[in-house]
């Protein structure tokens, strides 16, 4: 991969030299529709000229501002802001921030790999105009399946990318949880409550996240005029129809590619001016992982129950602990009352004052054990039975 460096001369105007001491200079990479990839380090300005989009759209991108996941669809381009794909895709060239992040290098790799367009070899020995009458008649007829759009095909490598991320995401903190929640469900304790409350809030995080992505793709399939936005190889073809050809040639003149489909497509341009609004192409590459990132919202929603259920038998565990501990200190409290009629029995006989009644009468010191033990044991009794009655102990 080659590396072209961009410098924004010292001496232009007084106001480039603002410029360069303002912007701040980022890294891309440029991969074309052969696959080749080039790093540039060009500040947003030289950006904006190279795609041509405006500032506020390059701010969706931008890793400071913490924006949505989004893929707004513009005149010229595609702009991907999905997690850590930050990416502005064209009809013929994808340029995607911050190459050299380790996110960020498997999906370069995938694109150089995924964009080139395989040759259709089914035309091999026809001649020139019966392969052009061939390509037309697939284009009117099956929307071109030979040749899918170089943007879908972008789009397609970074939808399953942002997928297959979070999905593995996801299995990872399956991974953790459940044994993390088996174990505190076997034994709880500070450390283990502190480790589920960690993997929660991961859980709730990576949740949102997921729920951003679908909700995206959830519009966008709602939407019949967001996904026509997104062909741009259709506005370029009908923006170099033979009433704007002279114009639409100054955009894209080095692509044999496109003008190959735009010649084509001008031609057909009376049998599908009707399909200038059919977006089942990318309505089917939509769903696709629309379903698939809805699965993976799925495994977080049912990861979540599980922990809700494991909470709340916790939290029966702990009532039924609590109330132990208000039986074990009922049986206490009545123990204590019982003793205290005890203590007072023994405080009045053992008053030192002089009585009458205490001379000759020794065998009253037996039944006043005895009376006190039975109003004890009475009143111990009373206590328990209304508790149970009104449910505060267990029976």
């Amino acid at each position: 991969m080659t590396r072209q460096v961009y410098f924004v001369p010292a001496a232009e105007t007084q106001v480039a030299s603002v410029k360069k001491k303002t912007a701040v200079t980022t890294s891309w990479v440029s991969v074309d529709a052969k696959g080749q990839g080039t790093v540039l380090d060009v500040d947003k300005y030289a950006i904006m000229r190279r795609v041509q989009i405006h500032a506020r759209d390059l701010r969706v991108l931008d890793p400071m501002l913490s924006y949505p996941s989004t893929v707004l669809g513009r005149e010229k381009v595609i702009v991907l802001n999905l997690e850590h794909i930050k990416a502005i895709i064209t009809a013929e060239e994808v340029l995607l921030r911050d190459p050299f992040d380790d996110n960020v290098i498997p999906i370069v790799a995938e694109l150089k790999r995924r964009l080139p367009q395989e040759k259709n070899l089914t035309c091999q020995g026809l001649g020139e105009e019966e392969e052009e009458h061939i390509g037309l008649r697939n284009d009117v007829n099956t929307g071109e399946e030979n040749e899918f759009p170089f943007e879908f095909r972008a789009l397609e490598v970074a939808l399953e990318a942002i997928c297959s991320f979070l999905d593995a995401r996801t299995r990872e903190l399956e991974t953790d949880t459940y044994p993390a929640l088996d174990e505190l469900t076997s034994k709880i304790s500070s450390r283990n409550l502190d480790h589920v409350r960690k993997l929660k809030s991961a859980m709730t995080r990576l949740t949102n996240r997921v729920q951003k992505v679908r909700d995206e793709l959830e519009q966008l399939l709602d939407d019949d005029d967001d996904m026509a936005d997104l062909y741009l190889s259709r506005k370029l073809a009908g923006a170099c129809s033979p009433v704007s050809v002279s114009g639409a040639r100054n955009w894209y003149p080095s692509s044999p590619t496109i003008g190959s489909k735009i010649s084509r497509t001008s031609r057909a341009s009376a049998v599908t001016a009707e399909e200038d609004n059919d977006v089942e192409e990318l309505e089917m590459l939509l769903e696709a992982y629309f379903m698939q990132i809805d699965n993976t919202l799925n495994k977080l929603t049912t990861l979540r129950e599980y922990i809700d259920d494991t909470e709340d038998y916790i939290n029966i565990q702990l009532d039924n602990h609590r109330n132990q501990l208000i039986q074990l200190e009922l049986f206490l409290s009545s123990g204590t009352v019982c003793l205290s009629i005890y203590s007072l029995v023994a405080a009045i006989f053992g008053m030192n004052i002089p009585y009458t009644w205490k001379e000759g009468h020794g065998y009253m010191f037996k039944w006043v054990v005895i009376l006190t033990g039975l109003l004890c044991t009475s009143t111990f009794t009373s206590i328990i039975s209304y508790a149970r009655h009104k449910g505060l102990i267990g029976s």
